[in-house]
């Protein structure tokens, strides 16, 4: 249930769906299997699975938990290249002709076609974490085109969801190289973790350092060469670690031993849907207290006008 990254939403306006119409909405765009012809389908599925019984939301107290389920048929282009070229051979070897361009793509598309329904099918379960007080929805993957393709499925299950991606009135990229540059600048609820990508002002070189320390004469001669830090690993008071990127993502997120110790102890009478609500009620007012730090951190959050983003792919 513990989400291990986190790219994070301003939701604009009021979505005033009660839990009742919620659910039955999802339920519309309920997950189905993939049928023989297709090749990746996305739906709502229960977040706790077989335990929860069919049901698509959890809600309490303003945090709602929701998961999308990702099909997708594994057909690799060189399985159907291999196939087209000894379709192409035997073609020119019986006709005596080269076969044209125009036919190797209609060759491509029906051995495509041909070949899907024995493709394996690879499924991801995503789970959204949606904060109805602070209008937040969290996607627990670390691409955003993924976390769009999630939110696209939302807007299409709401009818309209406006959201742009959480911005702050700093750059992550600015704030993060001055912390390092200057622990003075830091916030006293903050540790530096031992984690860092520093890239070079005017070309693509980067550079990625784990398990160091942050504080070292190493690092702070990288920085007077002109690098950046694009990535930082970063810990709120021993709550939650994390690093954080450049465009505001959070990833590697791990939540504090007292925090899953608080959840391991809590009484759920060996229920897989109590411990499921219980862990993420737990999460959820943690994610919703340390965003807020995070983005204090960074002189509060950006504003923006409310854009509707790309229209659903695939």
């Amino acid at each position: 249930m513990w989400f291990k990254n986190l790219l994070l939403y301003r939701l604009h306006g009021d979505q005033e769906l009660s839990q009742e119409a919620l659910e039955e909405a999802l339920q519309a765009h309920k997950s189905t299997p993939l049928g023989n012809a297709d090749a990746r389908r996305l739906g709502w599925t229960a977040p706790a699975g077989r335990a929860g019984h069919g049901q698509l939301l959890h809600e309490m107290q303003g945090q709602r938990l929701i998961s999308a389920l990702r099909q997708e048929r594994l057909l690799p282009a060189s399985v159907v290249k291999e196939e087209v070229d000894e379709q192409v051979a035997e073609i020119e070897a019986a006709e005596g002709r080269k076969v044209s361009r125009k036919e190797k793509t209609a060759l491509k598309e029906q051995v495509t076609e041909n070949l899907l329904p024995q493709a394996f099918v690879r499924s991801q379960k995503v789970d959204v974490w949606w904060d109805t007080r602070h209008q937040l929805i969290g996607v627990n993957v670390s691409s955003r085109t993924k976390a769009e393709d999630i939110l696209d499925l939302l807007r299409e299950t709401l009818g309209s969801l406006k959201v742009t991606p959480l911005a702050a009135k700093t750059l992550p990229l600015r704030a993060m190289t001055t912390w390092l540059n200057d622990a003075s600048t830091r916030p006293n609820d903050m540790q530096l973790g031992d984690q860092v990508e520093l890239k070079a002002k005017g070309d693509d070189s980067v550079l990625r350092a784990r398990q160091v320390d942050l504080d070292s004469d190493d690092i702070q001669q990288l920085l007077a060469s002109d690098r950046q830090a694009s990535k930082l690993a970063l810990s709120i008071e021993g709550r939650l670690s994390f690093v954080l990127h450049e465009d505001l993502a959070i990833k590697g997120l791990r939540f504090s031993d007292a925090l899953i110790e608080e959840a391991d102890n809590a009484d759920d009478a060996d229920d897989a849907l109590v411990r499921l609500e219980t862990d993420f009620i737990l999460m959820a007012q943690a994610l919703a207290e340390d965003t807020k730090r995070l983005l204090a951190w960074l002189d509060g959050e950006a504003t923006a006008s409310p854009l509707e983003t790309s229209p659903l792919k695939g």
